[in-house]
């Protein structure tokens, strides 16, 4: 009878539980911040992992100061890129004109791991100063298990 009873309470626990999905982040250039503080929010919310698997560059990066570490990884893949924030072309007519309030919300968002190594490396500038697979990104975040 029990057998019987778990066999037929086993999918409906299945529909109902929430699925857990993780987000394998490829090839990330960035974006809004606004749209990428929801998207990671989701994320932290639904307690997913996050996999960096590739470039995430920019606004991508904002998922250390959203997501918990523990929650994130990265594989031999993994390339990270940091910027000063700038306003959005559209509106400037094609100039690119830093933003100084939307650097200093994507430096409060990165967790002390991520401002030091901005700081050695000369801070946030125009160009993209990049940090590769190796010693400098497991400072930041461990390094995803050999599984994935």
């Amino acid at each position: 009878m029990r057998r019987l009873l778990a066999a037929l309470l086993l999918p409906l626990l299945l529909m109902v539980s929430p699925a857990h999905a993780d987000l394998r982040i490829t090839r990330d250039h960035g974006g809004y911040v606004t749209e990428y503080k929801a998207k990671y929010e989701r994320i932290r919310e639904r307690r997913e992992r996050v996999i960096i698997d590739g470039i995430c560059n920019s606004a991508c990066t904002m998922v250390f100061g959203i997501v918990p570490l523990n929650k994130i990884c990265v594989t031999p893949r993994a390339s990270l890129g940091f910027h000063l924030a700038y306003y959005d072309k559209a509106f400037t007519f094609g100039i690119k004109v830093n933003s100084s309030e939307g650097t200093s919300e994507l430096m409060g968002y990165y967790p002390q791991p991520v401002r030091d190594w901005i700081r050695r490396n000369g801070g946030l500038t125009n160009e993209m100063k990049k940090i590769k697979n190796g010693v400098d990104l497991w400072k930041i975040v461990d390094p995803c298990p050999e599984d994935f």
